[in-house]
């Protein structure tokens, strides 16, 4: 079981809270949002609200307990004490982004994040953004906020919550501008900016980093979030022994008209009303061999697509992972953008 199982956001529905609370099998789940642990809702909160003749449309922020019990990493130590003094169900441990890592329950039972991956992470943090213009003729791709913090820092803060803590950002258009975001965080990560002089592409700006990252590494556009086990995928990669394995998406898209085929002598050979299309698409996302970096030709502009292409024309292994259409969100263009607001059920 893993600590995903027991948090849920404030938005769900009381229903999804009793199901989640039925899967998970305890008494209790934590309420999270991007700000991380905001609530407890145990099945005692349920039951009085039912009593009370709450709608049982209501949403959970309306039922939970906004001063929930926790420690911090730091005082861990005083949990077994604190479980028992407080008479809790289960006690949340929040790092210093006051996320949840880890939760205790009486009897000993310990849950915890998942194995760290501790490999490198490279987001391309360089382009100018054109598909979300106006919004960049102002600020930089990375820092378009997605609620209250920009896209960049939510890609970091997924890895960071995968157990990656060592970060690159390879930096052109308004560089300075992120550097000075991130620089005023209160970082429990290592981040190291690298600086592109002239435009290279998502494959020719990597060339940047000879000598700094020889080891598989991941690569991340700055525009995309991928909600999966990020060590469920670099397993995969070295268990496949793949050069570079690529993150796709299942993407469905339904045409709105009756497609027909016709013939060799003019006359309908099928027809389908309004058909629906499945392929996988590329997320963005890839974990690759440290080799790559430097076999990439420097201060040449290319796609990483187009190294890609190159490496399998050469019978190199190149591997895909595919993962829901629902476990990736994009926002590269600004209907997207909203997509990603909504999925992630922040306000602008």
């Amino acid at each position: 079981m893993d600590i995903k199982d027991f948090l849920i956001n404030e938005n769900c529905s009381m229903i999804e809270a009793m199901a989640q609370l039925d899967r998970v099998a305890k008494k209790v789940l934590f309420v999270v949002s991007e700000q991380g642990l905001v609530a407890a809702l145990t099945d005692g909160d349920i039951r009085r609200w039912i009593l009370k003749k709450g709608s049982l449309e209501a949403k959970i922020f309306e039922i939970a307990n906004y001063q929930p019990k926790y420690l911090s990493t730091k005082e861990k130590y005083r949990a077994k004490n604190y479980i028992k003094t407080q008479s809790i169900e289960a006690l949340p441990i929040v790092n210093s982004k006051n996320r949840v890592v880890e939760i205790i329950f009486p009897h000993h039972e310990v849950i915890k994040t998942r194995k760290s991956i501790d490999v490198p992470v490279v987001i391309m943090a360089g382009g100018l953004g054109s598909r979300l213009y106006p919004y960049t003729k102002i600020l930089p791709k990375p820092l378009i906020p997605i609620g209250e913090i920009p896209i960049a820092e939510h890609i970091i803060n997924r890895f960071v919550d995968n157990g990656c803590n060592e970060f690159y950002l390879i930096l052109n258009h308004k560089k300075n501008m992120i550097k000075a975001y991130f620089n005023e965080l209160d970082k429990d990560y290592f981040l190291n900016y690298v600086d592109e002089e002239i435009p290279l592409g998502t494959g020719g700006g990597l060339a940047l980093l000879k000598g700094k990252i020889s080891k598989t590494f991941i690569l991340s556009n700055c525009d995309i979030l991928v909600d999966e086990d990020y060590q469920k995928i670099l397993s995969f990669h070295q268990k496949q022994e793949n050069l570079i394995t690529m993150v796709c998406s299942m993407k469905r898209i339904r045409i709105p008209y009756g497609v027909v085929e016709i013939g060799k002598d003019g006359n309908i050979e099928t027809m389908k009303e309004k058909p629906e299309i499945s392929f996988f698409v590329n997320t963005g996302m890839y974990v690759v061999d440290g080799r790559v970096i430097d076999e990439i030709e420097t201060n040449e502009e290319q796609g990483f697509p187009d190294i890609i292409e190159t490496y399998r024309q050469q019978g190199k292994k190149i591997g895909v992972f595919p993962i829901s259409e629902q476990a990736w969100l994009d926002m590269g263009e600004l209907n997207e953008l909203e997509i990603m607001r909504k999925r992630l059920e922040v306000d602008e």
